[in-house]
């Protein structure tokens, strides 16, 4: 397989839908999937493969144990950047390059305070306008910012 523009990286999903329509997304853009174990789901589960629809077998995926397997996989990201709520500065204000990953925490409860700390000066937030509600579902999270990275990269 050819080396991915992107890596999408999800930590413990919980939702299958969710991921099943993350990787139909990632199929679709020729982007790299790696699943953070563990799932809230079996891989097996109709729910993700009826969102991902055939896409699922095109998909380049990978599963790692933990984060520490992921972070120890010769062919993961070169850099990593965290999409969160909490994020240091907004998603069009980072410089996405060739190889990066984005990291994306599970449903309900994002990431660790351990992994905020490690991507400290690596976090980011999507623009938000309804400032009264609290966040976007993941599948569109990884939407918006896996075409902004896309868009740079490929296009400035």
């Amino acid at each position: 397989m050819n080396e991915p523009l992107l890596h999408i990286v999800m930590v413990r999903p919980e939702i299958p839908q969710n991921t099943g329509s993350v990787g139909r997304l990632c199929a679709f853009a020729d982007l790299r999937l790696h699943l953070i174990h563990p799932l809230g789901f079996t891989i097996t589960d109709a729910r993700l493969r009826r969102a991902g629809m055939d896409y699922w077998k095109k998909l380049d995926v990978r599963h790692h144990d933990d984060w520490a397997a992921f972070r120890g996989d010769p062919e993961g990201p070169e850099r990593l950047w965290l999409l969160t709520t909490k994020g240091d500065k907004g998603l069009w204000d980072a410089r996405f390059e060739a190889g990066d990953g984005l990291v994306f925490g599970n449903e309900s409860s994002g990431v660790t305070e351990t992994l905020h700390q490690e991507m400290d000066g690596w976090r980011l937030n999507i623009p938000r306008y309804g400032l009264d509600l609290r966040s976007l579902n993941l599948a569109t999270s990884v939407g918006i910012a896996a075409y902004e990275g896309l868009r740079q990269i490929r296009f400035c």
